[in-house]
């Protein structure tokens, strides 16, 4: 059985817009209704604490999802950050994933997790989890180029940290697609010192990974760097 799972909430009240406002790293005011998005909340760091999926059905009522490992902290850092604001989180039925072009959209119906896995990672659409918490930042995932972070709004959890970073630097490493051979790395894991697995699965002989690396790292290991869809295939760092 595959150990993966997702929880979905409901978030719903007069202050969630603006709550979820200064909380992840989208802009939600600007976020059109009925559009899915993978996005995060970061820890003063400016890495990601939490992943997840955020749907706005009109500004006081949002479907957010994460994956099931993160979903009771997910709910306690809600609870305690939004305590003196009007809304109400409530943990809603279980959900499966389905990939849809350049998203991921869950549903109540059962759907194969593994094959979505697959293709989400073939997409380059990283996903964190409670192994990979607080391990990476929005611009190594590439979460800018999936509108799952904007630069020019306003203040947030870690985002002084992660303006610098757009501003003013250029990562090092970044989002990649590989396939290689032999067992499944985990997640967390480091292929070498500047590899590192975000997501994995296992394909036919071998297995396909999401990985952070510095690209001439790549060329050392034995693996194939596959292709990204072509929104993901752009220098990571800020246009000069």
């Amino acid at each position: 059985m595959n150990p993966l799972a997702f929880s979905s909430f409901t978030l719903n009240g007069v202050d969630a817009q603006k709550f979820l406002q200064g909380q992840v790293t989208l802009n939600v005011e600007a976020l059109a209704e009925n559009l899915n998005r993978y996005t995060a909340i970061c820890s003063l760091k400016g890495r990601i604490q939490f992943g997840l999926w955020l749907k706005k059905l009109n500004p006081e009522s949002f479907e957010i999802v994460t994956t099931q490992d993160q979903a009771e902290e997910f709910a306690k850092h809600i609870k305690k950050f939004g305590a003196f604001s009007k809304m109400k989180l409530e943990q809603a039925a279980p959900v499966f994933p389905i990939l849809k072009g350049d998203t991921t959209e869950f549903g109540t119906i059962a759907t194969d997790i593994t094959l979505w896995q697959q293709q989400a990672i073939q997409a380059g659409q990283a996903w964190i989890s409670a192994t990979t918490a607080e391990l990476f930042q929005p611009q190594e995932l590439r979460l800018h180029q999936r509108e799952g972070v904007h630069y020019d709004k306003g203040c947030y959890i870690g985002q002084e940290v992660i303006a610098r970073l757009w501003f003013k630097a250029k990562p090092k490493a970044w989002l990649h697609v590989i396939q290689g051979l032999g067992a499944v790395p985990a997640a967390g894991e480091q292929l070498d010192k500047s590899v590192q697995v975000v997501n994995s699965t296992a394909v036919e002989n071998g297995y396909m990974a999401l990985v952070i690396a510095r690209p001439e790292a790549l060329i050392s290991l034995d693996v194939t760097v596959l292709d990204l869809p072509e929104s993901l295939n752009g220098d990571v760092a800020r246009p000069q």
